[in-house]
This record gives structure tokens, sequence and C-alpha cells, in this order.
């Protein structure tokens, strides 16, 4: 669950909340495919100046270890280098999955307004901590302990940075969870070298996850989508 009771729509619903029943229709909702942006999650979610959502990405490697990731963005920081097209994720992109992202246009520049973060990104009267947060799930076929387990979700915290700036901000109540479902890799012997190569890779997702995130959401009342403000800078229509 993410704070988004900001976002308007009809929060009266009494003294029974409806996230119990929220959660158990996800739950009979699960399926291989699913869809992102203004999905699930996502649907309340806002990132930065744009609208936020529901975002997922995966790797498989040759010798079958697979490592994928989920993540409802709904951040303070922006995922969107400031003055140009391309998300802060950009170079993680695979097949067209962010619509084909241009390469930035130059440096950053640290004296526009979006850099110059003198204060709350939000109006500081009214923003409390933790109403915005990023919370994301990395997985893994690959057999781990639980402190194997916590070690890649410490790793892939890094997707977070590579994606969101500024990230884990006082506002904010970022979140990595990881799991492993256990059918590889049982007989591995070198274990620091399998979570060292699984936490890069979950990181690598994670950016990607929440870059398809915003990608694919959609315009909610005064949020804009992404695509709205920059699709025509896209390499891939």
């Amino acid at each position: 669950m993410l704070f988004d009771l900001l976002n308007g729509g009809n929060k009266a619903w009494g003294e029974t909340s409806p996230y119990a029943a929220l959660g158990r229709k996800a739950l009979d909702a699960a399926a291989l495919d699913f869809r992102l942006g203004n999905a699930g999650a996502g649907f309340g979610a806002k990132a930065g100046p744009f609208k936020g959502g529901l975002g997922s990405a995966s790797a498989v490697s040759g010798d079958g270890l697979q490592i994928g990731a989920i993540v409802a963005v709904n951040c303070v920081g922006s995922p969107v280098m400031p003055g140009q097209a391309s998300f802060w994720a950009w170079p993680f992109e695979q097949a067209n999955e962010m619509g084909g992202q241009p390469i930035p246009t130059g440096p950053i520049d640290f004296q526009s307004p979006a850099e110059a973060w003198t204060g709350s990104p939000l109006d500081s009267l009214t923003n409390q901590a933790g109403e915005n947060t990023t919370i994301g799930l990395v997985a893994t076929n690959a057999k781990l302990t639980k402190s194997e387990a916590l070690r890649v979700a410490i790793m892939a915290q890094d997707g977070y940075a590579r994606s969101i700036r500024p990230v884990h901000t006082p506002f904010d109540g970022d979140t990595v969870f990881a799991a492993s479902t256990g059918t590889w890799g049982q007989d591995i012997e070198a274990r620091a070298d399998l979570v060292n190569r699984i936490g890069l890779v979950a990181a690598d997702c994670l950016a990607r996850a929440v870059a398809r995130g915003v990608y694919e959401a959609t315009a909610l009342g005064a949020l804009p989508a992404y695509r709205e403000v920059h699709g025509k800078n896209l390499r891939v229509k």
C-alpha cells in the first residue's frame, strides 16, 4: 500500500476502509500478465511532476538465472532529468520499453529550479514524512537464505537512486522487498558471488521498472503523463 489519500476522489468510506477488499481482489486477479501504469497500486500514484504508476522489468541469463522487479512509483523526486526528456534511468532501457529514450542533450543544469532543492519540493506546510513512497519487490528463482535475500534488497535499493532524484527524502517511505522461489542454483557454492550478481542486476531491473511505471502511466486529474509532455522527443512512437 502506498500513500495516495491526497490525490482527490471520494475518500468518504466511513468506518470501513476499502483496502482489505482491494487486497483480496488483487490476489484473485494475480496472473502472469498484468497492466502497468495506472493499474493496481499505481493508480493513484504521482512521480514528482508526473503521473506515477506501476512498473515492472526483468532479466534472464543464459544459464537460467531469472530476476524480476515490480514497483509502485509514488515519489517526491522526479524520474526525468530537469529540462530534458530523458528518464534518469535512460541508460538501462531494453527493447524500447521506455519508448526509445533520447540521449541527454547536455549535462545536468544544477542551477535549474528542478535541481535547486532549497527545501521541500512540495508545500512544506502540508507535506509530511511518509506521504510519498516508492515500494518495490525484486524476485529471483535462485535459492537464497534470508540474510542473502536481505543483501539483495539492500543492493536493489540502488535502482531507486539510478531512476529518481532526489531519492530517500524525509517525505518518502522507500522500501524494497526481496523474494526467492528457490528453484535454481541450489548447488552453487560461491554464495557471495551469486548474491553480488543478483543484487547488481536487481538494481538495474528496479531502475527500469521505475521508469516503465511512469512511461506507461496516463494523465489523471492535474497530473500530466510523461508521454503527453515528452512523447514527441522519443525515438520510437
